[in-house]
């Protein structure tokens, strides 16, 4: 299994050592898996249960004092997963996977997702909160107690952060993708991203898959998974398709993202324009 992991375009982090650490447990537990699918969940899951990353237990909170998580699967042949707006949901990954597997959809969202998680027996009632987030939230001045109208100037004030996380593995024959986030933060109540559209936050076919993290806005204007991925379908090699991928986004865009992607032979690239974005990478025997 070849399967590489990215903890989040972005600032660079304050403890490279702790989070690299965590990103290769994520890379080992994905690795020891029989699929693809299997891989890229499994690295995920493990990065949603750690408060350093902006998915699951690390979300940021949006404008009404509330945590919403996203994610998207997708498998090399085109079966695909999202779901979104998701409170009190650690493993958003988990989610993602039930869309894709046991529905007709790609994207349910909301209460609705919460409802299909339940039905499933995925916890819906995590305490998302980590201490790092409470103490952000308590020292600015918040406006969860107001309306719509009132909370968009302190949004436009507030909004940034631009990191997710993500998986995309390969066994040689099957590629899948997974990107999951928290969001960014002070979003307005109820904002999706980028990370559960696909193409935009998550792509795969049955010769590449990529998974994207930086400026969700421009991300799903630029399409920036799709885009990186056909430059492998269009010849180029893993890595210089994510540096001409990333290159083309920040001169179209002005944002900061970054990608990772590999293709059925097993070839991996990323690459980044943000300050920092951490990857670790496994080649296992299954």
């Amino acid at each position: 299994m070849q399967l590489l992991v990215h903890g989040g375009a972005g600032s660079r982090p304050d403890d490279p050592e702790r989070r690299q650490s965590v990103l290769d447990r994520a890379a080992a537990a994905g690795g020891d898996t029989n699929s693809p699918v299997d891989a890229v969940v499994e690295a995920v899951r493990t990065l949603e249960s750690d408060p350093q990353f902006n998915a699951g237990v690390g979300s940021a909170v949006q404008s009404d004092g509330e945590i919403r998580t996203d994610a998207g699967l997708m498998f090399g042949d085109g079966t695909t997963g999202a779901a979104c707006s998701m409170v009190g949901v650690e493993h958003a990954v988990e989610v993602a996977r039930v869309v894709a597997e046991e529905t007709p959809h790609i994207l349910i969202s909301g209460e609705h997702a919460l409802d299909l998680a339940r039905a499933k027996d995925i916890e819906t009632d995590s305490d998302l909160w980590s201490e790092g987030t409470r103490e952000r939230w308590d020292g600015v001045d918040n406006r969860s107690d107001d309306g719509v109208r009132e909370q968009l100037d302190w949004v436009h004030e507030q909004f940034g952060g631009i990191d997710t996380v993500g998986a995309v593995a390969t066994d040689g024959q099957r590629l899948a993708a997974a990107t999951s986030t928290g969001g960014r933060w002070a979003a307005l109540a109820g904002r999706v991203g980028d990370v559960p559209q696909v193409g935009s936050g998550f792509y795969a076919t049955e010769r590449a898959a990529a998974s994207a993290t930086g400026a969700g806005e421009a991300i799903a204007r630029f399409g920036l998974a799709r885009r990186v991925v056909d430059a492998v379908e269009d010849g180029d090699d893993p890595q210089t398709a994510a540096e001409r991928t990333i290159r083309g986004f920040g001169t179209e865009t002005g944002e900061e993202a970054g990608v990772i992607v590999l293709d059925s032979d097993g070839r991996v690239g990323s690459s980044f324009n943000s300050d920092g974005m951490q990857t670790a990478h496994t080649s296992g025997e299954r």
